[in-house]
């Protein structure tokens, strides 16, 4: 398979592992229907290129798997050296949070694929993530370019992000290790680290966001000797669930998704797009599993 084709197929590849008849690599796929694994079986992945779990987050997940179960499967590939032991490809967070739940078994989809192509996709689906943290994104991209020859136009196509993006969240670890770490912890977000990268003194600007909670227009109308406007309202609360339902239908489209659901069991599916060519990919994939259907809101 060339280079090219072989990213093209990459830029799918979770979709495919997730269901699709064939793989991401071109090999026909075992069936759909999850298997139950106890706990204990699974390993995380070493190149998971999220380094922090936020607790409180595990927590409320937990509490939702309590209630509800886990939605959506955990990819994983078998361990050669252990028989029934499983290396997780796409999913450590809801197994970390049925751990904390207190579950003995939870579903899994088992796919065996080579070394390389566990790396890849473990990087990919971890990137695509809506909650990975902004330096670990660009650590993440960084990889993809430095160990598997990635340009930043292919790593754009694979997680479905424009090269100005991939461009932007690079120059983040550009910054201070300091700085590198509020964007880790989540006081600092990926829009308030690019304003940063320009300010004359990135430190004390840091401070001033954090401690009066400024938004990134704030903190670039600060940069540049403005007033700022101050604290925007917080959004919502989503259930864990919806979340993680949210970062699986990001994962397969490689688009930014949002569902809102309402208390009747009523709600709305919204994917965000950028350019005609992703927008065109949205309507061939709907036409192809059901023509003519409708109630599907796409944005840009």
């Amino acid at each position: 398979m060339s280079d090219e084709g072989r990213r093209q197929k990459l830029g799918r590849g979770l979709s495919a592992l997730l269901g699709d008849e064939r793989s991401p690599f071109g090999r026909a796929m075992p069936s759909r229907t999850p298997s139950q694994v106890p706990v204990g079986n699974l390993r995380p992945n070493i190149v998971q290129p999220r380094k922090r779990f936020d607790e409180a987050s595990l927590r409320e997940l937990a509490d939702s798997i309590r209630e509800k179960g886990i939605l959506q499967p955990i990819l994983v590939r078998p361990i050669a050296e252990l028989a029934e032991h499983y290396e997780i490809i796409a999913g450590e967070r809801r197994w970390r949070a049925a751990q904390l739940a207190r579950l003995h078994e939870v579903p899994v989809l088992i796919r065996d694929i080579s070394d390389t192509e566990s790396l890849e996709l473990a990087l990919i689906e971890n990137i695509q993530r809506a909650d990975l943290n902004a330096m670990d994104e660009a650590r993440g991209y960084a990889r993809l370019i430095d160990e598997y020859d990635h340009s930043q136009e292919d790593v754009g196509r694979i997680v479905g992000k424009s090269r100005s993006h991939i461009a932007n969240m690079l120059r983040l670890l550009a910054l201070p290790e300091s700085l590198q770490h509020m964007l880790e912890d989540g006081r600092l977000s990926a829009g308030h680290g690019r304003t940063l990268i320009t300010a004359s003194d990135p430190e004390a600007l840091a401070q001033q966001i954090v401690t009066g909670r400024l938004s990134v227009r704030d903190a670039e109308a600060l940069a540049k000797g403005r007033k700022p406007q101050g604290p925007k309202k917080q959004p919502p609360h989503k259930d864990p669930n919806i979340r993680a339902l949210e970062e699986q239908l990001s994962n397969s489209l490689g688009l930014r998704v949002s569902i809102i659901s309402n208390a009747d069991e009523s709600g709305a599916i919204s994917v965000s797009y950028k350019t005609l060519e992703q927008f065109e990919s949205i309507c061939e994939r709907l036409q192809a599993r059901q023509p003519g259907a409708h109630g599907l809101r796409v944005t840009s």
